[in-house]
């Protein structure tokens, strides 16, 4: 039994879908997708939070991994952006670090949509 949502996709489509979705949630802090997607984000999100927490070298290489090399601000990348600012404004929170909220139904497919936010 998976303990992922395969959202349709092959493994190299997924992976690269949730590469996509965690750069995009870091550099605008506030996205909308759907509610599987959302769940699966906030899931890789608060681990990326957590290494950008930790500051090691090694968190660094892993975060690395998963996060595109695309500018959040003119002076620093959407990786940078993790480790400087997002990792001191959640210095105190222990998890939880986004939150969604339910936007309804999509037209066309009736998929249920979200706004995934950074608290």
């Amino acid at each position: 039994m998976a303990t992922y949502r395969k959202l349709n996709r092959r493994s190299d489509q997924r992976k690269a879908m949730l590469r996509d979705l965690v750069t995009q949630l870091i550099i605008h802090e506030r996205i909308k997708t759907t509610e599987a997607k959302a769940k699966e984000l906030s899931r890789l999100m608060d681990k990326m939070i957590t290494l950008g927490k930790k500051g090691t070298l090694e968190a660094r290489k892993r975060a690395a991994e998963l996060v595109r090399f695309i500018d959040a601000d003119e002076n620093q990348n959407a990786l940078q952006k993790l480790f400087a600012d997002l990792a001191n404004r959640y210095e105190d929170r222990q998890g939880g670090y986004t939150r969604t909220m339910k936007l309804g139904p999509r037209r066309g497919d009736a998929t249920e949509m979200v706004v995934i936010e950074l608290v």
